[in-house]
C-alpha cells in the first residue's frame, strides 16, 4: 500500500533498487546530490544533473520535462554516502515560469522496478521558490528510509547547493542551466531498432555534421545520446503508455503506458497493449500482446520495390499484424516514432552547429594575433558560414524525411477505420455500427513545431485505462486573450465529440454514457447526445442528481470488485448493466460537496479496472479551493485541451508535442448521423 507522505514524514524503503517518478505541470529540471552522514556535499562530483546524469548508484534525466524518472540503486552507492537528496528546479531563461507558486504542485513518488508505489508526496505551499528539495533518502542504523522534505529556495539552485555545503554552488548551478539551455537535454538514447520483418522502407534521419561531429555524443546513426536506454527503465512518450503517450500530462504524452498518459502519447506518452521498447536495447515488438503465440504475418507485398536511390512508395497497412486494423495501428505508431526521431536528429545537429560556432568564435577571440590585420573578422565569418552550412544540411535532411512522412500520411489517412479516422474522413459516410470493439481510439492529432504539416493520429488503446480531463481553463490555450466562456464551450464540445466517437466504435449495448451537468450550463452542447437518445438518462442536475449518479456508479464499482475478487463474476444482480460506463462531468466543481468529490476520486482510481471511466470538463484553477485534495485526481487523468496546445511532454526524446483535438468540420452533420445510427442499432438490439 502506498504511503502518502506529508512534509517531514518518513517511510522505510523495502528494496534497494528504486525509481523516483516526478510529475509537474511544466518542464522542470531534476537532479540529485549525495551527502555524507551530516548531509554535506563535498564536491561537484557528488551531484547528478543533466550535464552529468550518472553517478554510482543513481541516474537522473538529461532533459527538462514535465515528467521524470530517476533510477536509484542504494546498494551501489559508495559507503561514504549516507544521504541522497532529490532536487527540482525551474529552467532558467526559457520564458517559462520562474517560481513554483505559479505552477501546479509537483508530485513525486518512490516506486519499485515493477512500478508499485512505495511512497508519494505532493509538494505544496510553494510560492517564490524556483528550486526545491523534494525527497531525501537516508541511511539510519543500516536501513534506508525516505523523508518528504519540500524545502524551497527563492535563490534557486545556487542557494540550494550552497545550503548543502557545496563550495562551487554558484558555478555548478550556472553549468546546470547552461546544459539544459544548450541542448544537452536532447542528448537521449536512440529508440531500439524494429523487428526485421517489421522494417519498412524509411529514410534514416542523420544530422548534417560530418565526421568531426562529436558534440553531445552523437551516435553513428545520427541520433544523439547514449546507445540504449538504461535497463529497467521504460521511456514514456506522447503516443503510448510505454515507451511513449501517457504521464499525460503536462503531461507526458498520453498513451497507454504511463507516459503513462501523456500526445500526442500514444502516455499518454502513458498500457500493457502498447508496443514497448526492450529494456536491454533489443528490437521493438509491435505484435498484439494477446496474440503472441506465433510471429505475426508480414504485410502483403502490395507496393512495387523502390528504384535504387529513390524512396519507396508508401502503402497503407505495411506494418506487421494479424489484421488490417492492427497493421494500421502499428504503422501509425511507426510514423510517430519516425517523426520523433528525425526531429531529434535535426535538433541535435543544430545544437552541434551552434556549439561548434561558439567554440570557434571563443578560440578566435582568445588569440591576440587574430585581433590584428582582420584575422579575427575572417575567423568569425568562417565560423558563421560553417554554422549556416551545417544547419542547412540538417534542414535538408529533415525536409526529406518530412516529405516521406507526409506522403505516407496522405496514403494512410484515407485507409483508416472509423475508430482511427478524423471526423472529415469519408469513411464516416459509410459508417455501420460495429460488432467488435476496436484496438484503439483516435483522440486527436499530434505534431511538432518543425513539422506543422505532418500530423500523426493520437491513438489510445481500448478499453481506456485512464480517465480524460478536457481542460476548460485558460491554461489549456496558448491564446492569452482567449475568452473564458468560449473555452468552456469548446471544452464541452470536445467532450461530446469524444463521447460520440466512443459510442460509435462499441457494439450496440456495450457502452453506456452518463452526464452530470450540475448547473445546467451545458444543455446546448449536450443536445446531440440527448436528442439521439444515446444517454443512460437525462443529464443529472443539482446536488440530488449529482449524488444519485455518483452513488449508482460507486455501487457498481463495489459490486464488480467484490464479484471478481470472490470468483463469482456470474453472480451479479439480475438486470445488471455489464457495458462499459462513461461518466461525463461538466463544469466541475460546481455542485460537488466533499462527499461527492471523494466519490469522484474513487471512480477515477478504481473505476477503469472494472469498466467505469471518467471524462472531466473542468478548469483546475476553479477547483483550487479544495487545495491539494484534488491533485491526485488531476494526475490520474489524461489532460486534453479544446484548442491546440503543446502540453504533452515526451521524456523519450525531449519533445513537447502539440495536441490538436479532432473537431467536426463546420456545418457537418456527420456526428448527428452517426449517433442516429447508434441509437437505431440499440433499439434493434433490444427488441
Amino acid at each position: 500500500m502506498t504511503a502518502e507522505l506529508v512534509r517531514g514524514q518518513n517511510h522505510p524503503l523495502p528494496e534497494a533498487r528504486l525509481e523516483i517518478r516526478v510529475s509537474a505541470g511544466t518542464p522542470i529540471v531534476a537532479g540529485a546530490t549525495l551527502g555524507d552522514e551530516h548531509g554535506r556535499v563535498h564536491g561537484v562530483e557528488w551531484v547528478a544533473h543533466p550535464g552529468a546524469p550518472t553517478l554510482p548508484g543513481i541516474e537522473v534525466p538529461k532533459q527538462a520535462a514535465a515528467d521524470h524518472r530517476l533510477a536509484v540503486d542504494l546498494d551501489a552507492l559508495t559507503p561514504s554516502v549516507h544521504r541522497v537528496t532529490v532536487l527540482l528546479a525551474l529552467p532558467f531563461g526559457n520564458g517559462g515560469p520562474v517560481r513554483f507558486g505559479a505552477v501546479a504542485a509537483p508530485f513525486v513518488a518512490v516506486t519499485g522496478l515493477d512500478g508499485a508505489e512505495v511512497a508519494s508526496y505532493t509538494i505544496t505551499d510553494l510560492e517564490a521558490e524556483s528550486a526545491v528539495i523534494a525527497l531525501e533518502l537516508y541511511r539510519r542504523q543500516g536501513a534506508w528510509k525516505v523523508r518528504a522534505v519540500g524545502q524551497g529556495y527563492a535563490g534557486g539552485l545556487a542557494e540550494l547547493l550552497t545550503d548543502q555545503g557545496l563550495p562551487q554552488a554558484q558555478q555548478l548551478a550556472g553549468s546546470i542551466h547552461e546544459a539544459v539551455a544548450h541542448g544537452l537535454a536532447r542528448s537521449v538514447a536512440a529508440p531500439p531498432p524494429r523487428l526485421p520483418d517489421a522494417d519498412r522502407p524509411r529514410q534514416t534521419a542523420t544530422p548534417a555534421p560530418g565526421q568531426d561531429q562529436t558534440h553531445g555524443g552523437t551516435t553513428p546513426q545520427g541520433l544523439p545520446g547514449n546507445t540504449s536506454p538504461q535497463q529497467g527503465h521504460q521511456p514514456t512518450s506522447p503516443y503510448g503508455t510505454t515507451p511513449p503517450y501517457g504521464a499525460p500530462h503536462d503531461d507526458t504524452l498520453p498513451g497507454h503506458a504511463s507516459a503513462q498518459h501523456g500526445v500526442p502519447a500514444p502516455t499518454d506518452p502513458s498500457a500493457g497493449a502498447q508496443p514497448a521498447a526492450s529494456t536491454a536495447g533489443g528490437p521493438v515488438n509491435y505484435s498484439h500482446p494477446g496474440r503472441q503465440t506465433t510471429a505475426p504475418p508480414p504485410p502483403p507485398p502490395t507496393a512495387p520495390p523502390a528504384q535504387p536511390g529513390q524512396p519507396a512508395q508508401p502503402v497503407a497497412g505495411d506494418a506487421t499484424g494479424w489484421s488490417m486494423e492492427e497493421r494500421l495501428y502499428n504503422q501509425v505508431w511507426g510514423m510517430f516514432e519516425d517523426l520523433a526521431r528525425t526531429t531529434a536528429a535535426y535538433r541535435s545537429a543544430v545544437d552541434f552547429a551552434e556549439s561548434r560556432m561558439e567554440q570557434e568564435l571563443d578560440k578566435a577571440l582568445s588569440d591576440p594575433r587574430s585581433r590584428i590585420g582582420g584575422q579575427g573578422d575572417a575567423a568569425r565569418e568562417a565560423a558563421r558560414a560553417k554554422h549556416a552550412q551545417l544547419v542547412d544540411q540538417a534542414r535538408a535532411a529533415l525536409d526529406r524525411d518530412l516529405a516521406q512522412l507526409g506522403a505516407e500520411a496522405d496514403v494512410v489517412e484515407p485507409a483508416l477505420p472509423p475508430a482511427y479516422a478524423s471526423w472529415d474522413n469519408p469513411v464516416w459516410h459509410g459508417y455501420r455500427v460495429p460488432m467488435e470493439i476496436p484496438m484503439a481510439l483516435r483522440l486527436g492529432d499530434l505534431h511538432l513545431p518543425e513539422s506543422e504539416d505532418v500530423r500523426i493520429p493520437m491513438l489510445v488503446r481500448l478499453p481506456l485505462e485512464r480517465g480524460l480531463w478536457i481542460d476548460s481553463g485558460r491554461s489549456g490555450s496558448r491564446d492569452p486573450l482567449a475568452d473564458s466562456d468560449e473555452l468552456r464551450r469548446l471544452a464541452l464540445d470536445t467532450a461530446v465529440a469524444l463521447a460520440a466517437r466512443l459510442l460509435a466504435v462499441y457494439p450496440p449495448g456495450e457502452f453506456t454514457v452518463h452526464v452530470v451537468d450540475a448547473a445546467g450550463a451545458g444543455s446546448s452542447a449536450l443536445a446531440p447526445l440527448v436528442r439521439a437518445g444515446v444517454l443512460a438518462g437525462p443529464p443529472a442536475a443539482g446536488a440530488v442528481g449529482v449524488s444519485d449518479v455518483l452513488g449508482r456508479l460507486t455501487q457498481r464499482v463495489d459490486l464488480v470488485q467484490m464479484a471478481v475478487r470472490g470468483g463469482a463474476a456470474d453472480a451479479l444482480p439480475p438486470g445488471f448493466d455489464t457495458a462499459e460506463q462513461l461518466l461525463i462531468v461538466n463544469d466541475f466543481p460546481h455542485g460537488f460537496d466533499d462527499r461527492a468529490v471523494t466519490q469522484l476520486r474513487y471512480l477515477a482510481d478504481e473505476g477503469p479496472a472494472v469498466g467505469v471511466h471518467l471524462m472531466m470538463v473542468a478548469d483546475r484553477q476553479e477547483a483550487a479551493a479544495y487545495g491539494p485534495l484534488l491533485d491526485p485526481l488531476w494526475r490520474s487523468l489524461m489532460r486534453l485541451t479544446p484548442t491546440p496546445d503543446d502540453h504533452l511532454a515526451d521524456p523519450w526524446v525531449g519533445h513537447a508535442w502539440t495536441y490538436e483535438p479532432s473537431s467536426l468540420p463546420p456545418g457537418s452533420r456527420v456526428m448527428h448521423d452517426v449517433l442516429a445510427r447508434v441509437a437505431e442499432a440499440r433499439r434493434s438490439w433490444n427488441r
